[in-house]
């Protein structure tokens, strides 16, 4: 069993050396500002953990600006006076939902390779507890892990169906929030407001749709497309020549995650999986609400839940820490919480969404479960150009 500070060490190295691929389009701006600052100063070989210190920085002025006007004394009795039995069955419903996450996964990888469900189930929670310590710098452990643990599977493999992934979560939950707004009725809400919010989910809706069909038009000219802009943009200098390649390989990953999708069969289990999944969400946030004593129904918990998932990929430590507090507080304070109430909902509603999946994590990690040394190798910036961008994706057999 892996000591504590071996943890914090391999916490840290996951801070240094995981540089997120290109195919998961985690490139935040603040991280870019921070890479074209430091990059050329003679302290670009500790860029990454500045980065992460800026990064934590930022989590705490949201977290101050979420609660620099709060009562704070209200929002512990406000968490004291809730049902403790409602949150602890809404934690259990959402861990569900990250083992659906997972068999979808096991499900992406079918057409690819044969895969173990346990292998796809350490990964993932490992993975998550890595986004709950580092942020979403920590979307590189879970693609990572995976093939690590089982051998059939190859890094590019995994890194494209987390991209796939990351393109079904995307739409579900955008269309979901889109639809909802179209019948949604605020408590507190006036008629003006309600034109207001309708309108916004119509909009969602059309570009959704023409997202959608972006997508399809691009998968049956993949090819036309790259080569084109591969003749097209130049490559005066070394990062004019990095940026040209990072772009054709986004591009290319992105075909080959489309063309995985084009079996009609593994197309509908994944859907039937991936609404399984958020409705365990859902479900899990309205016990939680339910918990504290607001009366909502699916529809309020799915706009919160839209809110959430905004704040959530703010790319703080901590799964977003301050983001999805603020986010979420600001979406129950619009379907008329309190702001205490509201505030208290949000961090609850944060514990039961991350921490189950960082619990497990946690388990295999200190279990001795993850090679250190094998791991620190894999998430290395060259390691993960390699797997996304030499390294080719290939059906399997019959797949």
């Amino acid at each position: 069993m892996y000591p504590r500070t071996a943890f914090l060490r391999a916490t840290l190295d996951c801070c240094r050396l995981a540089q997120p691929p290109r195919i998961l389009w985690l490139r935040y701006g603040l991280s870019q500002v921070c890479s074209l600052i430091i990059s050329k100063t003679p302290l670009g070989k500790y860029r990454k953990y500045l980065e992460f210190a800026a990064l934590l920085l930022l989590a705490v002025a949201i977290i101050w600006w979420f609660g620099r006007k709060l009562d704070w004394r209200q929002v512990k009795l406000s968490v004291q006076s809730s049902d403790w039995r409602l949150i602890a069955l809404g934690a259990v419903v959402v861990l569900a939902g990250y083992l659906w996450r997972a068999i979808r996964w096991q499900a992406f990888l079918a057409p690819l390779t044969k895969v173990s469900l346990r292998e796809v189930w350490v990964a993932t929670t490992v993975g998550f507890g890595a986004v709950l310590m580092i942020g979403r710098a920590g979307e590189i452990v879970r693609p990572v892990v995976l093939p690590m643990r089982d051998k059939r599977v190859r890094p590019a493999a995994s890194f494209v169906t987390i991209m796939i992934e990351r393109l079904y979560d995307t739409m579900t939950v955008v269309s979901i929030f889109a639809l909802n707004l179209l019948w949604l009725k605020p408590a507190t809400g006036s008629a003006e407001d309600l034109s207001r919010t309708r309108a916004a989910g119509l909009l969602l809706v059309i570009l959704l749709a023409a997202g959608i069909i972006v997508l399809i038009w691009f998968k049956r000219r993949s090819k036309s497309v790259i080569d084109w802009l591969d003749s097209k943009i130049g490559e005066r200098g070394h990062t004019a020549a990095r940026l040209k390649r990072a772009l054709l390989s986004t591009l290319e990953q992105l075909a080959t995650a489309l063309s995985v999708l084009s079996n009609v069969r593994q197309l509908a289990i994944s859907l039937a999986w991936t609404l399984l999944l958020w409705f365990s969400v859902a479900l899990g946030n309205l016990l939680v609400c339910r918990a504290f004593g607001l009366p909502f129904g699916i529809s309020h918990i799915l706009f919160v839940l839209g809110w959430s998932m905004v704040g959530s990929v703010v790319p703080t430590p901590g799964g977003g820490a301050g983001a999805f507090h603020a986010a979420t507080g600001a979406a129950l304070v619009v379907l008329g919480a309190q702001r205490e109430q509201a505030a208290a909902v949000a961090i609850v509603l944060h514990l039961v969404d991350f921490a189950p999946a960082a619990i497990f994590g946690l388990y295999y990690f200190l279990r001795g479960e993850i090679n250190l040394d094998r791991l620190r190798s894999l998430i290395s910036a060259e390691a993960v150009e390699h797997a996304v961008e030499d390294e080719k994706v290939a059906l399997a057999q019959g797949g």
